[in-house]
């Protein structure tokens, strides 16, 4: 039963950077901007916090420049797309590559650097549940805080006047710009915060998950953030469970392996993509399903005047 336990906590702390690269790319999409750039934001956001995390010791501030790595490639993104009318899915892959190359020339110098020891989270009392306190009570707080930033989305995107005009703009910019709402202005906010969601899950990666910095370490992480937002049908509380699951996938090839269950390692590590693409296949089989459930105008250029 123990090993379930920490099965179950392997699993949140697997999902937990899928979770937040997802919500930020869900609001992209929300706001009508596809970004393929994840990979490359979160590439540069896990070596920007792990270079801060190592120079001062302080994960908070090691969060903060990933979120603004990733932030100001988004902006970057943001700019060339909403104003000058670059192709959405050619600029998003060139930010990826852009992203990978750009992180393995900054990270040379760390690549076999090591951070301080980690300090070990655990709520009090709950933690000394049995099964329950050791798979759900002793997380890092970034796994809470990403629970807490999927209820607030949610409840931006239903519940607020910026959450509805945000969708508006994602579904009939033109009818928005007409309403006198600045859809520009509002897809590049959408597109930074998406792009500070990403920073930050690459930081999770680099500061609290491995904690190391090697070339290619978001390992498609980035590409599979993006399937998840379909997969959720562009709804938070659905991209959080998408993200357990396929976090839950990647630690159970480990716990298997580590069973001495005999199947290749290869095959293994193989599964969560092999997951992604089973899960992505099975949606589109229903093309009305996701018409029906996707933003009108996402990955469409907006002209205003035209």
């Amino acid at each position: 039963m123990n090993e379930i336990a920490l099965l179950i906590a392997a699993t949140l702390s697997a999902g937990t950077p899928l979770a937040i690269a997802g919500l930020g790319l869900l609001i992209n999409e929300r706001a009508g901007v596809l970004n393929l750039g994840a990979e490359g934001m979160m590439l540069i956001a896990a070596v920007a916090g792990f270079a801060v995390a190592f120079h001062t010791g302080s994960d908070t501030l090691a969060f903060a420049a990933g979120a603004a790595a990733g932030a100001l490639s988004a902006a970057v993104f943001g700019v060339l797309v909403i104003w000058m009318n670059t192709n959405q899915y050619a600029t998003g892959l060139a930010l990826s590559l852009f992203g990978a190359g750009f992180s393995a020339f900054v990270g040379i110098g760390y690549v076999g650097k090591k951070l301080a020891e980690r300090t070990s989270f655990e709520l009090p009392v709950l933690a000394d549940l049995p099964l329950v306190g050791v798979a759900l009570f002793r997380q890092h707080p970034m796994v809470y805080l990403t629970i807490l930033v999927t209820a607030f989305t949610a409840w931006v995107l239903y519940r607020t006047r910026t959450g509805l005009v945000l969708r508006a703009v994602g579904e009939s910019p033109e009818s928005a710009h007409a309403l006198g709402y600045p859809v520009r202005p509002m897809r590049l906010a959408a597109v930074m915060t998406g792009g500070a969601l990403c920073g930050v899950s690459g930081a999770y990666l680099s500061v609290v998950y491995a904690p190391l910095w090697v070339e290619g370490m978001v390992a498609g992480r980035g590409w599979i953030a993006l399937a998840l937002t379909t997969f959720a049908t562009w709804r938070p509380a659905r991209v959080l469970l998408g993200a357990y699951l396929f976090g839950g996938v990647t630690m159970l090839q480990l716990h298997l392996q580590g069973q001495g269950v005999q199947f290749p390692s290869q095959f293994m590590s193989m599964l969560p993509y092999l997951a992604t693409i089973v899960v992505l296949v099975l949606i589109s089989r229903n093309p009305t399903w996701i018409r029906v459930n996707m933003p009108a105008s996402l990955g469409k250029p907006f002209h205003p005047g035209h």
